[in-house]
């Protein structure tokens, strides 16, 4: 009985190890996505941010969690080097053949900015996001 229970307690917590649960349909959904959240970016909604990509993107909730607590304390060292942040800009949409998306962003601040890169994978089951990440290192754009 207690193997069973043991099993059972185990197999239900293995369950929340990768967060992501959902589909996007369409690419438009993808955009959407990458839109508002570089809308939350830009109102230092970090958490909220973290809380919408979660669902669609397959990794390990302890990796997500580590990954947003970091982003929130690093933008909030930029916002004192880099100033208000005033707003958002979409500069840049790849495509591979129907599979794969890479949208960025720039987030703008007073003095500087950042750049969001998302890149989401169709499967058999829709679009997931498959890699997002964010920098300062946008003179990488002008090439």
């Amino acid at each position: 009985m207690k193997k069973k229970l043991l099993t059972a307690i185990f197999s239900l917590g293995s369950m929340g190890l990768f967060a992501q649960e959902e589909y996007l349909r369409d690419v438009s959904a993808t955009q959407n996505l990458s839109k508002t959240i570089a809308s939350l970016f830009q109102e230092n909604q970090i958490a909220t941010a973290f809380g919408r990509l979660t669902p669609y993107w397959p990794m390990p909730q302890n990796e997500m969690e580590a990954i947003e607590e970091k982003t929130i304390k690093y933008l909030n060292l930029l916002e004192q080097r880099f100033g208000k942040a005033i707003g958002f800009v979409k500069i840049k949409n790849e495509t591979i053949s129907d599979i794969a998306i890479r949208e960025t962003y720039l987030v703008r601040y007073t003095n500087s900015a950042i750049r969001l890169k998302f890149t989401f994978y169709k499967n058999d089951r829709g679009w997931i996001v498959n890699a997002f990440n964010w920098d300062d290192s946008f003179t990488d754009e002008f090439e």
